[in-house]
């Protein structure tokens, strides 16, 4: 049938009659300003003919200039505006992707590699086009040898910003550069995260005294994000038997900040004399949890007068799907009995 239409379009009657040099010039014109075009014609070269394996590398990377082209319009105005509609966002995500996947396959000649970076880099050092991760994934899928991730490490380490100096660090620690890895995570040392990755950092060296004290000024000086630094010391304090400290350090971590599952899980951690001794400070900071989990937990230990005190006291909606069914059967007749919180 594809043969038959072939016989009987015009168009293809008059191809016919055309020298290939002529037709060379039509299909380099038609593309030049088209890059769906152009990727398509590589697309159809690779399909249906035989290209020896210098030609077949060059046309899988022109192709990858001509996604970037067909990508970069909307990509620019993404970049322009902070954003843009999801039409547009998960065009250019999708073409990014398939980008990376095809550089992650290692056969794209280096030339084509940088001029891929060189266009990627402006777009991850502006940190406006809402594809952070995206771009960030291509200018890692053409790096395929230490040389190109070091090269890659410099260009990031002098964009502004922490996202960029935390992937120039990971690149370094990767490369096994001890100090240009302890020199960037020296800039910045805030959170507990900070100072668990730099701990994590020792304590994979084999240093451990040294680990061991970078985490505890940790936890002393970081703010926020202390989880992992909290477990890591954690672990390490059980494992010589210090219980008192252990349990402590999990208090620490139910509260910050407290919801039913961590309640819960503290509460499996402790012997019964030892939720005796924690229990009242934890209720103790109940008042500081959201409202939702304040209503869990208090469902949780069934004091359900005090659950009553909650949804009163809420000035917003309380939307927890998983309690409909048991604030419906419990709470209901509370609510609603004559000496109830509601006609009180």
């Amino acid at each position: 049938m594809a043969g038959k239409h072939k016989q009987d379009d015009p168009l293809a009657a008059l191809l016919e009659t055309v020298p290939k040099a002529k037709l060379v010039d039509l299909l380099v014109h038609v593309s030049a300003s088209r890059p769906a075009v152009r990727r398509e014609c590589l697309d159809y070269l690779n399909r249906h003919t035989a290209l020896s394996p210098s030609r077949k590398k060059q046309s899988e990377g022109e192709r990858l200039l001509a996604l970037w082209a067909e990508l970069a319009p909307d990509l620019d105005e993404l970049d322009t505006y902070g954003g843009g509609d999801y039409d547009a966002d998960f065009r250019v995500s999708s073409l990014l992707h398939e980008i990376a996947q095809a550089l992650s396959r290692k056969k794209i000649d280096t030339g084509y590699r940088q001029k891929l970076l060189d266009n990627t880099l402006p777009y991850i050092e502006n940190g406006n086009a809402g594809l952070d991760d995206d771009l960030c994934d291509v200018a890692y899928a053409t790096c395929y040898n230490d040389d190109d991730w070091r090269a890659l490490a410099k260009s990031l380490e002098t964009m502004r910003g922490d996202w960029k100096l935390d992937h120039a660090r990971r690149i370094y620690c990767r490369l096994g550069d001890r100090e240009k890895y302890l020199e960037l995570r020296q800039r910045k040392l805030a959170t507990g995260a900070d100072y668990h990755d730099l701990a994590d950092f020792y304590c994979k060296a084999g240093e451990k005294q040294k680990a061991m004290e970078v985490a505890e000024t940790g936890l002393l000086k970081g703010k926020g994000r202390m989880d992992d630094l909290r477990q890591f010391v954690a672990k390490r304090v059980k494992s010589a038997g210090n219980r008192e400290r252990y349990l402590a350090l999990q208090f620490d971590q139910a509260i910050d900040p407290l919801t039913c599952d961590k309640y819960k899980a503290f509460r499996k951690l402790c012997t019964a004399a030892e939720w005796k001794h924690y229990e009242a400070k934890i209720l103790a900071r109940l008042d500081n949890a959201w409202e939702t989990e304040q209503l869990r937990i208090r469902m949780h230990r069934k004091e359900h007068e005090e659950a009553v005190d909650v949804l009163i006291r809420s000035r917003y909606p309380l939307y927890a799907v998983d309690l409909h069914l048991k604030l419906t059967r419990v709470l209901h007749p509370i609510l609603t009995r004559p000496d109830g919180p509601i006609m009180a």
